[in-house]
């Protein structure tokens, strides 16, 4: 027999614009209880009948003309505590050419839309012994995991010492600057590194620059974060765009991190983005 279609199961309770590109969504489950890990993700979708936003670049004919009903589903991190499930937030940036982003910005609060009834993923911490460090790498809405994890276990980490490098072109790409912030002030493990790749066209930047990979081989990595990026002592977690991932994965391969895959346990934990 052939599937029901996919029908609405959640609403937008809340959106937040960091620019025009780039956006929070907090979004209500019809479900009671949705138990995920921090770290997981689920898909989130509309039909193909919802509007784009009108400043998006126009779709293509072949998806302009496919079924109205067809619900539009991609993978997301969930940004929310573990402990918060009634409202799962999403840090989401506009591709203006794609297919289900230029209509969930054209959203706004109360408008309803589908959430994947399980979360996947295992960019979890379950496998990281606790007398372990922990490295978490991000570009861009990459962060969206980590963030869950730190709220999650924002007092309760289950690691030695905690590094958070958070690279973007431009500060104002820097989403939750102040929530890591905050942490990495209260928490004496916690080290936080933002980073910009473009200070040359972002002049009221005082903070870091350079790329991620940059950091992770510099040569006082240990005095920044507080621990030495060894793989006998650490897990490392890379999440965000493809290059970075791949770059900062030969670097760390080289240095003894042993890559995590099926049937395989390692010390490097990657996730990409697109």
């Amino acid at each position: 027999m052939p599937r029901a279609p996919l029908e609405y199961n959640a609403t937008l309770i809340e959106r937040h614009d960091i620019t025009p590109r780039l956006a929070v969504f907090r979004v209500r489950p019809d479900a009671d209880d949705y138990a995920f890990v921090a770290g997981q993700y689920t898909v989130v979708g509309l039909k193909q009948s919802e509007p784009r936003l009108p400043e998006a670049d126009g779709e293509p004919d072949a998806q302009a003309d496919a079924d109205p009903a067809k619900m539009i589903r991609r993978p997301y991190s969930i940004c929310s505590s573990v402990h918060q499930p009634e409202a799962l937030e999403f840090y989401i940036s506009l591709l203006s050419g794609g297919e289900l982003t230029p209509r969930l910005f054209n959203l706004q609060a109360g408008a309803r839309l589908f959430v994947g009834p399980q979360p996947r993923g295992t960019l979890t911490l379950e496998r990281v012994p606790a007398d372990c460090n922990v490295l978490l790498v991000a570009t861009g809405t990459g962060l969206g995991p980590y963030v869950s994890m730190l709220r999650s276990h924002a007092r309760d980490f289950p690691a030695q010492q905690v590094g958070v490098i958070q690279g973007a072109s431009y500060s104002r790409d820097l989403g939750y600057l102040n929530e890591l912030g905050h942490y990495a002030s209260e928490l004496p493990n916690l080290h936080y590194l933002p980073t910009v790749s473009r200070p040359e066209q972002d002049p009221g930047w005082q903070g870091a620059t350079g790329r991620v990979q940059n950091w992770i081989s510099s040569t006082d990595f240990a005095n920044r974060f507080g621990f030495p990026l060894e793989p006998e002592s650490t897990h490392v977690f890379l999440c965000g765009n493809p290059g970075m991932i791949l770059e900062t994965q030969e670097l760390l391969v080289e240095r003894g991190f042993t890559l995590e895959a099926k049937g395989v346990e390692g010390d490097l934990h990657v996730e990409k983005y697109w």
